[in-house]
């Protein structure tokens, strides 16, 4: 499953899913996560450095931007 908006800014990373309720009503969730590197390895973890903040707020606010059209233009189109 791929998420319908996927917003990088450095090593954060949000990504908004798109999911339905037993009912059929379609609503959006969001998960955020920072990538790092162990060694060779690509890791995620959803801590975050202080330095990271502001970069998951701007991600964040464009998830939500993002949201807000779909929600929108869904309510208008009922």
């Amino acid at each position: 499953m791929k998420p319908v908006k996927s917003v990088k800014i450095g090593a954060i990373e949000v990504a908004v899913w798109e999911n339905s309720s037993k009912e059929g009503n379609k609503f959006f969730t969001t998960t955020i996560e920072r990538n790092y590197k162990n060694g060779e390895e690509w890791k995620k973890t959803g801590s975050f450095h202080n330095d990271d903040l502001p970069k998951a707020i701007l991600a964040l606010q464009e998830a939500y931007h993002f949201v807000a059209i779909k929600n929108s233009s869904a309510s208008v189109s009922e």
